[in-house]
């Protein structure tokens, strides 16, 4: 039951998940001030609701099975809507579902507790005094009921009712009994029922065979037809569970068997053997609250699309029960001994999960966590990106460098001068032939302030014709009283056995100290100047080729600078 404000007065209405119509029985008609809200203002009405204390209810099914939309929209107005419906399409950015815990008292009269939500935001005030509404997303308690299957309605598209198709009926007591239903409506599998989840009954109604199924093989149960239940002796425990959308779903044993109207230890059976006379060839069963304490519940409607329009519409459970501790609360309200190790096996290997409630410490904490998450993981993305960006920096310079340091490295290396060196002799040129060995002797480089002199050779002489030059930097080799080498510093005298190359032909000439000469006796003399001759040597990518000096040349006592060689081979 929950208290609702209507053009400022309150009411007690009960929440029905099985009708889709408010109507009210005010004190007076019409309800005052209540023009602005799509309602039956009814003067006398015959429903349990009033029996109760209440004043109407309030449907929380589609529009489709609104009395009140069908009978405005014949004479072609666009309001009537469902109260939902109205609440809905004023928020269209929030989620269209409603959500139920319902409780159980021990005591027969004692007040039960509960949870019903709507959606996140309400721009209605909608409240209960026995059953707290929370305007708001999920029960923090409750949040695992995200992650559970969605139910489908049966049919998925555009249902009046919240009818789901329930798959098989577990019973323990009755050697793990599975019961397959069957169905009556036109279209469903036949190896399914139908059933609508009403949160607007106390008990479930189910076909005859389900119920005896439950009840029949209990030693002291029998039915009542006067009554029309099952008569259960109180401290019988059964165990069961429903199989809906392939997830097994244990039920409470103190709600299979309510001691509200026991006497003498006897309790009645919730699962009451009747057909449904309302919606006929709809559904199968209507399923109650002894079920519904068992889960926490999601009905939705589904979400408006772009064009206004609602999604397809599912349902969601969650099981709140545990198996072995409902075993040890029905055993201290009734008596016995509690059992252990209770378990549901289902089609297809199916089985219960089992259920668990958070500490309020642990609440707040998930909740903080939920809260601060997206800050959390934006400062960690923020911080991988510049780690990034900071190592992709740091391999940019390191290659860079490299590149340096293989430009400087690929100067080519130093080829070693053959051994046996080799002149391009050409005969009747006039020089000596190759198998004649010759000395090299240092010519003047450039720069250097030396006097010229005459060309010298050994036998056979050379042209006169022709330039003498000799590689520059040279170092005397001369070993005093060791290599018999006569000193680098003595005059220039010629060697025995050798003639004078005529005067009048210039030639660069260096200074012998800075020269390195390898005398060996029956050679011409060191302090000679020598005859270069060109030796053969092929070039590779990798021989080092060091630039040649440039030319000296003679006129009388000046010294002229001359050009480059363009080769050296």
């Amino acid at each position: 039951m929950a208290d609702m404000v209507v053009g400022g007065s309150n009411y007690t209405v009960q929440l029905d998940t099985g009708s889709s119509d408010l109507w009210i029985k005010g004190a007076t008609t019409p309800l005052p001030n209540s023009t602005q809200t799509a309602l039956l203002d009814v003067s006398s009405a015959h429903n349990p609701t009033l029996g109760y204390g209440g004043d109407g209810l309030v449907g929380l099914g589609f529009t489709s099975l609104s009395t009140i939309d069908a009978l405005v929209n014949h004479t072609g107005a666009s309001t009537g809507r469902s109260l939902l419906y109205n609440m809905f399409s004023a928020n269209p950015k929030e989620p269209n579902f409603l959500s139920f815990s319902l409780q159980r008292s021990s005591e027969a009269n004692g007040e039960v507790e509960g949870i019903f939500s709507i959606g996140e935001s309400c721009c209605f005030d909608l409240w209960m005094s026995q059953l707290k509404i929370e305007l708001g997303e999920y029960e923090p308690e409750y949040a695992a009921v995200m992650n559970q299957t969605a139910i489908p309605t049966w049919p998925v598209n555009s249902p009046k009712r919240w009818d789901v198709l329930l798959d098989a009926v577990i019973v323990n007591h009755a050697n793990d009994t599975i019961v397959l239903p069957t169905t009556d409506v036109v279209d469903a599998p036949s190896n399914k029922a139908v059933v609508l989840m009403d949160s607007g009954s106390s008990f479930t109604y189910a076909p005859k065979a389900i119920c005896d199924a439950i009840y029949g093989g209990i030693a002291g149960a029998k039915f009542d037809s006067s009554s029309g239940q099952w008569i259960v002796p109180c401290d019988f425990e059964i165990d069961m569970a429903l199989q809906i959308g392939g997830q097994v779903f244990p039920v409470h044993p103190l709600d299979v068997t309510p001691s509200g109207l026991a006497s003498n230890g006897v309790c009645v059976g919730s699962f009451v053997p009747q057909t449904v006379s309302v919606g006929a060839g709809e559904f199968d069963w209507l399923i109650g609250d002894n079920f519904l304490r068992s889960v926490y519940s999601i009905y939705d409607f589904g979400d408006f699309d772009g064009s206004g329009n609602m999604g397809n519409p599912y349902m969601k459970f969650l099981s709140l029960v545990d198996p072995d501790q409902a075993s040890i609360e029905f055993t201290s309200a009734r008596g016995g001994t509690p059992k252990t190790n209770i378990t549901y096996q289902g089609l297809n290997g199916a089985a219960a999960m089992a259920s668990f409630g958070l500490s309020a410490d642990m609440n707040q904490t998930l909740e903080r966590i939920g809260r601060y998450l997206p800050a959390m993981l934006a400062v960690v993305a923020l911080n991988a990106l510049i780690l990034i960006i900071i190592a992709f920096v740091g391999l940019c310079v390191w290659c860079r460098r490299r590149s340096s340091k293989n430009k400087r490295r690929r100067n080519g290396r130093l080829s070693p001068m053959p051994m046996n060196p080799r002149h391009s002799y050409v005969a009747g040129s006039g020089l000596p032939p190759p198998d004649e060995s010759h000395v090299y002797e240092p010519v003047l480089t450039a720069g250097d302030d030396a006097p010229t002199g005459t060309l010298r050779s050994h036998q056979g002489g050379i042209p006169a014709s022709r330039d003498v030059f000799a590689s520059p930097n040279l170092r005397d080799s001369y070993m005093s009283g060791a290599s018999g080498l006569p000193s680098p510093m003595q005059p220039n005298v010629t060697p025995p056995n050798t003639t004078a190359v005529p005067q009048d032909m210039p030639f660069s000439t260096a200074r012998l100290n800075r020269g390195r000469h390898s005398y060996v006796s029956d050679l011409p003399s060191p302090t000679r100047p020598h005859v270069y001759e060109p030796v053969s040597m092929a070039l590779t990518e990798d021989t080092y080729v060091p630039p040649s000096p440039a030319f000296l040349s003679a006129e009388g006592s000046k010294v002229i600078p001359g050009d480059r060689p363009k080769s050296i081979a």
